[in-house]
């Protein structure tokens, strides 16, 4: 007969215990069928969708481009404020001819001027884009956050305790979805700056970039408010809302642990839609010449001085709008993707 001793010291692993041998197959099991949360099983479709990963790639190189953009400029030797075509320190190095044109191909591309200088002044094209999209960026980036704080918080409060809470909720949404946010936007900046600083005085660029930012987050979060509204309405009724009731839970603590969980999915896709929207209408802003001001560079400046030079130099405008479009399309595309990674019966 075999011993036990080499029984349990041979090669080949022998159960001899066949409850032991139940367990660890019931253990080997769980751990194949362990579960996986919602943000997890989230991210496994995301990381499938190869035109979201992109999109998010491209867009985090925006931000870090804009964020690293005086260094990008230094290694550029390059600044977005001298005007290199009227600086006499510069005059070694002409840039404009005499109509005030860029001298060379497309707009006066060079080993000095990546992408050019802009007409009649000589500034540097690629410092100003850089410049641009960090001042557009982070603005935009603080207006959607405080937009969707703001509309989030509205929205839980009036959609789950309802009743006059909701209805005088409701009223103010209402009320300042009756202003004509464009045009209202244009009226409103001036009287705003003008308000706290002598119309005879400069404004400062920090008093434009608050007063910017204070009235599109004023002007802005009804629609989040609305959206979250409509979706805590239809979760405050459920039944696992009214087993942690009957439990005798706090409204903070159902809202912050029952319902909150379950809105991160449109608050999201709310926030990739909102974010590109903003920054349009901070360009439209400094475009129509209620926004950022000279020397202050900003995307939708960019554009106004681009459309002044359409006649002279159509090429001034290629850079800054190739990567205005670039943006804006990865950043709705990638709206699309968290969407459809979130509810994949909406997939495309």
């Amino acid at each position: 007969m075999t011993s036990p001793a080499k029984t349990e010291g041979s090669g080949s692993a022998v159960a001899l215990d066949p409850e032991l041998d139940a367990t660890s197959q019931v253990a080997e099991g769980a751990k194949k069928l362990e579960g996986r949360s919602p943000g997890q099983l989230m991210w496994q479709r995301f990381k499938r969708d190869r035109t979201g990963m992109i999109c998010a790639a491209v867009v985090i190189f925006y931000f870090v481009v804009a964020l690293c953009a005086p260094l990008l400029t230094m290694i550029s030797g390059s600044d977005p404020y001298t005007l290199y075509g009227q600086d006499p320190t510069y005059a070694d190095q002409p840039v404009l001819d005499e109509f005030g044109l860029p001298l060379g191909w497309f707009g006066g591309v060079s080993g000095s001027h990546w992408f050019g200088v802009e007409p009649q002044y000589g500034r540097d094209l690629f410092a100003m884009l850089l410049y641009g999209m960090r001042t557009s960026l982070l603005m935009a980036l603080g207006v959607t956050v405080l937009v969707m704080l703001t509309g989030v918080i509205i929205g839980l409060v009036g959609g789950y305790f309802g009743g006059r809470t909701d209805y005088w909720l409701g009223r103010i949404t209402d009320f300042f979805l009756s202003f004509p946010s464009q045009l209202f936007f244009i009226a409103f900046m001036p009287v705003v700056t003008a308000f706290f600083v002598d119309p005879r005085e400069e404004t400062p660029t920090y008093f434009r970039a608050v007063a910017i930012l204070i009235v599109l987050w004023v002007l802005g979060w009804m629609g989040m408010a609305r959206l979250v509204r409509s979706t805590v309405l239809s979760l405050r009724e459920r039944e696992f809302v009214e087993a942690v009731k009957v439990a005798g839970a706090s409204p903070v603590r159902i809202v912050r642990k029952e319902i909150l969980p379950n809105i991160v999915s449109p608050i999201l896709v709310q926030f990739t839609y909102q974010l590109p929207s903003t920054i349009l209408t901070i360009a439209f802003l400094s475009f129509a010449g209620v926004g950022f001001v000279e020397p202050t560079p900003d995307w939708g400046r960019l554009f106004a001085a681009g459309a002044r030079y359409a006649e002279q130099d159509p090429a001034f405008m290629f850079f800054p709008g190739v990567a205005l479009v670039i943006f804006i399309l990865c950043f709705n595309l990638l709206g699309d993707s968290v969407r459809d990674a979130f509810d994949p019966k909406s997939g495309r």
